[in-house]
């Protein structure tokens, strides 16, 4: 189950692939998508992210920040961000490990992983829509995400 729509989005304060400091104020004013993945260098966590990497100048047309969150270390996900060239921030939510994600409704309790959920924020970090997919090995309809974006 993930949260509402219409609901507050909750806070967070992680440390970026760049050991930057990002929260959920820092998303305020602007569209933003908070995609939370299971795994760095996985295939379909790869792919997704590539995906979203090649059409940034769409997103951000449609006025969009990302931000990502994986329930892994900074130091992962800095070799990923690099590996993958990716222009967006990746946000280890590794200690207290998954804390974040759980706030989100986006934690797989039983495996310690966070969960392939995207959260669409307004500028008041209101959520507007969610795109997930409940199975493990299966990626998000990323055609739904220029929809999402569009829709408010």
């Amino acid at each position: 189950m993930v949260l509402n729509v219409g609901t507050l989005a909750p806070d967070f304060l992680l440390r970026s692939h760049t050991l930057d400091k990002v929260s959920r104020d820092d998303l305020l004013g602007d569209k933003s998508m908070v995609v939370f993945v299971p795994y760095p260098f996985t295939r379909v966590c790869t792919t997704e992210l590539c995906n979203i990497r090649d059409t940034m100048g769409s997103l951000s047309d449609a006025g969009a920040r990302v931000v990502v969150i994986t329930a892994h270390a900074t130091s992962t996900n800095a070799e990923w961000v690099r590996q993958n060239q990716f222009t967006f921030d990746v946000l280890a939510d590794f200690w207290p490990h998954g804390d974040v994600s759980r706030r989100y409704d986006a934690f797989d309790e039983r495996f310690g992983y966070s969960k392939r959920v995207t959260y669409f924020l307004d500028g008041d970090a209101v959520i507007r829509d969610v795109i997930s997919s409940d199975v493990l090995g299966e990626a998000r309809e990323f055609d739904r995400y220029g929809e999402a974006l569009a829709a408010y």
